[in-house]
């Protein structure tokens, strides 16, 4: 049985100060990446990625751009090396790599885009009005219940926003309706409940704002039909058409990231093996945590490369 490969791409919270240097080091396919990316965004991306500040990193506008060039530089060294995908899907941010990488619309698109989006995401709530939580062992229709209760009682905005494994659902809104949905799903059974250190209540309808300023430059964009499937965070299926790329990524942003729904798709498809491509590991834990059977592998750098194409070669 020939083997079907998923590629899977991180999102925010994936970066780290030093992501990147030793694709851009040891493989010239990477560093054209990372000269791409500083020519198009106008100052180096490259350096902040390689040497941080990490605070500095950690601004979404920066986040997003510096983790789509990581990724697509990982794929670019993958593909050099005879490994490409037969589908691929990206959380949140990560469905931007999943495009670049199926040719969907070119890099420096992408990499401006991110940029935008961060920005527009930054900017559609004053800093301290949102919030977002990590619901630990509840299950997720038992979630979306407390949520509606608590906007219910609240008057305000919250709503489940990533579905990332059968173990964790993160809600977002508004900090007092996100609060009193945390408290109702701990009277209802959550083992935790965890407040996120995030700038921003990501995938709710408070970023409305965000996801027409991102419409208005999506449509200036070029959009091809993926070169393989890629699975859309918002309706977990698959994307075959530039048109539908464009339209759930604009939906993406006040939409949900239906992770666990995207995974289990790839799986009914027949995937055989799994592999993160960009930095950290934060989708192969996730993968433990839906199905346990499935091999996820991982490529950030040289050592985590040639592991992976061992195990590929098995």
């Amino acid at each position: 049985m020939s083997k079907k490969i998923a590629f899977l791409f991180p999102g925010q919270g994936s970066q780290a100060v030093g992501m990147g240097r030793d694709l851009y080091e040891n493989f010239p396919v990477a560093r054209a990446v990372f000269e791409t990316a500083d020519a198009t965004l106008g100052f180096p991306i490259s350096d902040l990625c390689f040497n941080g500040p990490e605070d500095k990193l950690k601004q979404t506008e920066h986040t997003q751009p510096a983790i789509l060039t990581v990724s697509f530089a990982a794929a670019m060294v993958l593909h050099e090396r005879g490994i490409d995908a037969h589908f691929a899907a990206g959380h949140s941010l990560g469905e931007y790599s999943a495009h670049a990488v199926a040719g969907t619309f070119n890099f420096a698109n992408a990499v401006s885009t991110v940029r935008n989006r961060g920005r527009y995401m930054q900017e559609a709530v004053p800093a301290g009005q949102g919030a977002m939580a990590a619901v630990l062992g509840l299950p997720a229709e038992i979630i979306a219940t407390a949520c509606s209760a608590a906007a219910l009682e609240t008057g305000a905005v919250v709503a489940p926003a990533n579905t990332n494994s059968p173990e964790q659902t993160v809600i977002s809104g508004s900090v007092a309706a996100v609060e009193r949905a945390a408290a109702l799903c701990k009277e209802r059974g959550a083992k935790r409940v965890v407040m996120l250190p995030v700038s921003a209540p990501f995938h709710c309808a408070l970023m409305q704002s965000a996801q027409d300023r991102l419409a208005a430059d999506l449509a200036k964009i070029s959009f091809h039909p993926p070169q393989f499937p890629v699975v859309a965070n918002v309706d977990a299926a698959f994307i075959k058409t530039g048109e539908a790329a464009r339209d759930t990524l604009i939906r993406q942003v006040t939409g949900a990231v239906r992770w666990v729904e995207c995974i289990r798709l790839l799986i009914a498809e027949g995937v055989t093996r799994f592999v993160e491509v960009g930095p950290g590991k934060v989708l192969c834990g996730l993968m433990r945590q839906i199905d346990r059977s499935q091999v996820c592998l991982n490529v950030e750098d040289s050592a985590s490369l040639e592991k992976t194409l061992a195990a590929l070669a098995d």
